[in-house]
């Protein structure tokens, strides 16, 4: 006689497609933060059925994404949904030390390995801020980093920072709404990839160190903030 141990999950991919769109819509504020989310409005926006969606948010609240709204008023109130993680600047802080810590391995590593960045990866960001194109300046700060997990040559690096970039790539666009900010990231970047390239390893540890806790500090004061402070600023 045979018995059915195991219930299989017949779509692995599907789940990881609307996971993925998700986390994609809520990286670059499609999904912006505070807004209310259900399962079924995503399922149809997304053309699905409810059970790849539940399971993908299953996931993106684990992660910190998404947390479940409030009870609705009243007895017997009911949850309404989930809410998108808003931005909170202590949380960015912890996500930005230990991203830092994750870059700062990455640059020794690729030093030592004396790895030389493209060119074309620096003259991408250079370009997205002539054209004050902040999605495409977000990208390739991406770019630029995600580089460097690869010439570290450990694939744990890498994993484990992009985790921590989603995070991060929301609230970037915080700080980069200030223009007088956005070209020494990629003075920073070049240093960077100069002791990269040169082998320094010690140097290209203490730059990363110091672009990633600038960038942290700038992302703090500027999350706390007003509107009417950063008009003034930019």
């Amino acid at each position: 006689m045979t018995a059915q141990l195991i219930q299989i999950e017949t779509t692995p991919d599907l789940t990881d497609q609307v996971y993925r769109a998700l986390l994609g819509a809520i990286s670059d504020g499609s999904l912006a933060p505070g807004q209310r989310i259900t399962q079924e409005e995503l399922a149809e926006q997304l053309a699905v059925s409810r059970q790849p969606v539940v399971q993908a948010l299953r996931l993106l609240k684990k992660e910190g994404f998404v947390h479940d709204a409030p009870m609705a008023s009243g007895p017997g109130g009911r949850s309404r949904g989930l809410l998108v993680a808003p931005l909170d600047a202590d949380w960015i802080a912890q996500v930005y030390e230990v991203r830092g810590a994750l870059d700062v391995l990455a640059a020794r590593r690729a030093a030592e390995r004396r790895t030389r960045i493209d060119p074309a990866v620096l003259e991408r960001g250079r370009e997205a801020v002539r054209r004050a194109d902040i999605q495409a300046m977000i990208d390739a700060d991406l770019a630029f980093h995600r580089a460097l997990y690869q010439a570290a040559d450990n694939p744990l690096i890498e994993q484990s920072a992009l985790l921590h970039w989603h995070h991060i790539r929301r609230a970037m666009g915080v700080t980069l709404q200030t223009s007088s900010l956005r070209e020494p990231v990629w003075d920073e970047h070049e240093a960077i990839a100069h002791a990269v390239a040169a082998g320094d390893a010690v140097l290209a540890e203490t730059l990363m160190r110091q672009h990633c806790g600038l960038a942290s500090r700038n992302l703090g004061h500027h999350m706390n903030r007003t509107p009417r402070d950063l008009a003034t600023a930019s």
